[in-house]
């Protein structure tokens, strides 16, 4: 084995390699941290529209019920006016 004027080079790129790795690294985390936020946030998000669309069916108007109610009512004024004639 020779130990030349190269080694402090090689223990020099090594270092640099080795630090632009841990920068990446923690890059990567960072993200795959910020995703699982983001992740957890949609969830709770789809969590309360799903709440809020289950409100709203609830409360809503049952149509036919109404126009089956309306009808019943044009009915008996059609025969309250044909009778009171």
């Amino acid at each position: 084995m020779t130990t030349g004027p190269e080694h402090p080079i090689v223990q020099g790129e090594l270092a640099e390699l080795r630090r632009r790795l841990d920068v990446a690294h923690a890059r990567v985390e960072g993200g795959l941290a910020l995703l699982s936020h983001r992740t957890e946030e949609t969830a709770k998000e789809v969590d309360d529209l799903s709440t809020r669309i289950v409100s709203l069916e609830h409360a809503r108007w049952p149509l036919p019920a109404v126009a089956a109610l309306t009808a019943l009512g044009a009915l008996a004024v059609a025969v309250w006016q044909a009778l009171g004639r």
